[in-house]
């Protein structure tokens, strides 16, 4: 009885607990690849960012699993308290130390200090992507907390002047472009609403066993073994750096991968490990 007197209070706190540590996936809209010669006058173009998806729900901040981002609390309170959906952002080429700093149980305010919060979309919101580009705008400047900001859109004239801006984004350091369709209500799931223009096609697997490495890899990860949502299974060999080889993302862990192409089975050609996709 002395026991369960004890343990009484700990019961209630992990009760309390439970409905923000678990959580089911926030439906958000997933991008297809764009077509080459796409006409961009029916879309908003912008950046593909280089950073952490995470969903606000006016109440809590979401990585894209559903699990909870642990910001500080002065991060989260300073929210506007309508749904967001955008990344962390450090800048281009930071995605590994973003996340670092995002997987950690408890923040450090130093790290976060440079962190961004980018929105591109509102949730549920009315209207079509016009429309919610005007009210992001709004609620970005109403907000006026300095880590809120809205993802730059930009209307593109022709496919010349898209080629132009995916060149300029590629040299700095970017990723690619983003276009949404301007007329697009808002949509979750993956549609043709949203499209990504890289210079190569990117998908997402889950690891299901590590490859020992053979000769300069002997003692190290030679390649990855993953599943796609489809069921087919297939190794990634390449993309990892040494460190990555000797602490390779742990079996389960989603990973996003690089590719240019299909084989005549319809896998990926060329597939080379990019990044796990969120912070584990």
């Amino acid at each position: 009885m002395t026991l369960f007197l004890k343990l009484w209070p700990l019961f209630f706190v992990l009760c309390a607990l439970a409905p923000t540590a678990i959580a089911s996936p926030p439906p958000v809209l997933l991008a297809h690849e764009a077509t080459e010669g796409i006409d961009p006058t029916p879309y908003w173009v912008s950046e593909k960012l280089d950073g952490v998806r995470a969903v606000w729900d006016g109440r809590a901040l979401r990585f894209r699993s559903g699990r909870p981002v642990h910001a500080p609390d002065w991060f989260v309170r300073a929210l506007p308290p309508q749904a967001m959906d955008g990344e962390l952002w450090l800048g281009r080429g930071r995605f590994a130390e973003l996340s670092g700093i995002a997987r950690k149980q408890v923040p450090l305010d130093a790290e976060w200090r440079g962190v961004r919060y980018l929105i591109f979309e509102l949730p549920e919101a009315p209207g079509d992507f016009s429309q919610r580009v005007m009210a992001m705008r709004a609620l970005v400047a109403s907000a006026n907390v300095p880590w809120l900001g809205a993802v730059a859109q930009e209307r593109v004239p022709d496919r010349a002047e898209l080629t132009a801006r995916l060149a300029e984004v590629l040299a700095a350091g970017g990723e690619g472009l983003m276009l949404h369709r301007a007329d697009a209500p808002y949509l979750t799931g993956r549609s043709d609403a949203l499209l990504k223009l890289k210079p190569w096609s990117d998908a997402e697997a889950i690891v299901i066993a590590h490859v020992t490495g053979q000769g300069r890899f002997v003692g190290m990860l030679g390649a990855l073994e993953v599943r796609m949502a489809d069921g087919r299974q297939f190794r990634i060999g390449t993309g990892f750096s040494d460190a990555e080889r000797q602490a390779p993302p742990p079996i389960g862990a989603q990973i996003s991968f690089r590719y240019r192409g299909l084989t005549a089975t319809g896998l990926p050609r060329f597939a080379s490990f990019w990044r796990v996709r969120e912070p584990l």
